[in-house]
């Protein structure tokens, strides 16, 4: 799961019931100022503008199984040039962006069930500890 989160080309989503993932994300990026939000945070979009724009990974806890479609272009990576410079629009705002910038979202509920649109936007990496797994360590 760390590897393919490292080196997956679209964002991970995690399905996390346990809080494994969570835990170790705050843990990883811990000296790059991780930003920790929630979608129902009233600051969230201002957040996650600034997280692109100065290159601070972004942890989005707690999504449901609908993202908000403030996500769109950021999931789709869809990045234009202007200038010379990089941008990427977020809701109302055109931020520049930074390659530095990293983006986690997980996920508390054991068995979402995600949109075809959206599984094929995210990475889904499956987080949840299970007897077997604990028996394979």
């Amino acid at each position: 799961n760390a590897i393919i989160t490292s080196k997956s080309r679209r964002w991970p989503l995690m399905i996390d019931p346990q809080g494994q993932a969570n835990k170790w994300i705050k843990n990883m990026e811990k000296q790059s100022k991780l930003v920790v939000m929630k979608m129902t945070n009233s600051n969230f979009v201002r957040s996650l503008e600034n997280a692109v724009q100065f290159g601070t990974p972004f942890l989005l806890e707690n999504v449901g199984e609908e993202l908000d479609p403030v996500l769109e272009p950021l999931l789709l990576k869809q990045i234009y040039k202007q200038g010379g410079v990089e941008y990427l629009r977020i809701g109302d705002a055109t931020v520049e962006y930074s390659h530095d910038f990293r983006f986690y979202i997980t996920t508390r509920l054991r068995n979402p069930h995600y949109h075809p649109e959206v599984s094929v936007k995210v990475t889904l990496l499956n987080f949840m500890i299970t007897p077997q797994g604990l028996e394979d360590q």
